[in-house]
């Protein structure tokens, strides 16, 4: 039986993608899901930052201004739907660790978080640079590496500008709207694989670990209700995929930082406020 919360996240994803459908210009024409051939620039760890990674089909379709209108409207759309977090503290945090990560990112906009108060685990990137954790992610994740994992992947489907390139059908054909259905299949499976392949390079970038990731992916997806309607590849390929990369384009070093003092001290405040919610 699924959650009010799950049932809510359900309902505000499909109202997304109808929303997308009304304010894009619809398109069919997609390459395979297999894995993508990766170019010198995407490679290049020192040009981060100078890069553009984002909508390969035609850069210039959607402006900023346009994704960023888009994502204020979801965002207050979902924040009906949801009940946020109340406690200064947590997303506080969060938002510092998140615009760290961003500083070493291709992202281009500013990056806002807002925490969910959910014992569910996962979650979701808006367009125009728009986070939301859950308190049960946070409360899952073991270090504060592995928490700016969570948000390297987040800022790399900003940077990406994923939620504004997904294909989309406006019309009755059921044979056209089935085909473009499995383009959006194909593209999302990418998509995430994308952001696993960004998202590493920009927790590396910041100083972190990258092994963090590969202990990161099985804890957090390996149960997140949003499996049910995204296409997210199997763990066993998201993994291959990043010890791939780790192994060819992030250079070994010392002093990678895994965890701080301050992570400390925020993982025992997050312990505080994990009571029932009518004790709150």
């Amino acid at each position: 039986m699924q959650s009010q919360a799950t049932v809510r996240m359900r309902r505000f994803e499909v109202g997304l993608f109808l929303f997308l459908a009304i304010c894009l210009t619809a398109t069919s024409v997609f390459g395979s899901s297999s894995r993508v051939k990766r170019s010198d620039s995407d490679r290049d760890i020192s040009a981060i930052g100078h890069r553009k990674i984002a909508n390969r089909r035609d850069p210039d379709q959607y402006s900023l201004d346009a994704e960023k209108r888009v994502g204020a409207q979801l965002s207050n759309n979902l924040e009906r739907s949801v009940s946020l977090l109340r406690d200064p503290t947590t997303p506080t945090y969060v938002a510092h660790l998140a615009e760290t990560v961003a500083r070493n990112s291709d992202a281009r906009f500013p990056i806002a978080v807002r925490i969910i108060d959910s014992e569910e685990v996962y979650a979701l990137t808006l367009p125009g640079g728009y986070q939301y954790l859950t308190l049960g992610l946070l409360l899952r994740v073991g270090n504060e590496c592995e928490l700016a994992g969570v948000l390297a992947r987040g800022i790399a489907h900003t940077a990406l500008r994923s939620a504004m390139n997904a294909p989309v059908y406006i019309g009755h054909d059921d044979y056209v709207r089935d085909s473009v259905q499995k383009k959006r299949d194909e593209f999302e499976r990418q998509e995430e694989l994308n952001a696993d392949y960004f998202g590493i390079q920009y927790l590396y970038k910041t100083g972190y670990d990258p092994g963090c990731f590969l202990t990161l992916i099985p804890k957090v997806w390996a149960d997140n209700p949003a499996k049910e309607f995204r296409a997210f590849p199997p763990i066993s390929e998201r993994l291959e995929a990043l010890q791939e990369e780790i192994s060819d384009i992030l250079p070994k070093r010392d002093g990678a930082v895994t965890n701080t003092p301050e992570f400390t001290g925020f993982r025992e405040h997050l312990l505080k406020l994990d009571l029932p919610k009518a004790e709150r």
